[in-house]
């Protein structure tokens, strides 16, 4: 079965708390960890590569917290999973033809590469906004 990890799952969920309160000023780690349900110092752990791929900044001070650095409308599922999780690819070789020989000449591979292309696809196709109007209407 193909699971995304924690990572990326958890890494959504601060992102989409991120974009419910885009436009309010910098949102405390502390914050999103309570309504998230997720503890403080693992969000930690996430908010280095999505600043470092530049999805979200940071500032210090009593007012300091953390702010999406592009509109919701801008960041896509493929954006934040990719930065966690790194390249989705359910085979091998998908990404990698050359480390098997059958590569070519095998209709499986053909299959895996058009799953994974819709998976990419679609999740390319889905926006913070839109997951923000998905949890609105919940």
């Amino acid at each position: 079965m193909v699971r995304l990890s924690t990572k990326g799952r958890y890494g959504l969920r601060l992102m989409l708390d991120l974009a419910l309160h885009y436009g309010e000023g910098p949102v405390f780690l502390k914050d999103i960890a309570g309504r998230q349900e997720i503890s403080e110092k693992y969000l930690w752990h996430l908010i280095v590569p999505l600043k470092t791929a530049r999805l979200i900044n940071s500032t210090r001070g009593s007012h300091g917290g953390y702010v999406l650095a592009k509109q919701p409308s801008e960041i896509t599922l493929k954006d934040i999973v990719h930065v966690l999780e790194g390249p989705l690819c359910l085979v091998e070789c998908v990404d990698n033809p050359s480390i098997c020989n059958r590569a070519q000449t095998c209709a499986a591979r053909d299959v895996w590469c058009e799953v994974s292309g819709k998976i990419l696809q679609t999740l390319n196709s889905i926006t913070l906004e839109e997951m923000v109007e998905r949890q609105k209407s919940k």
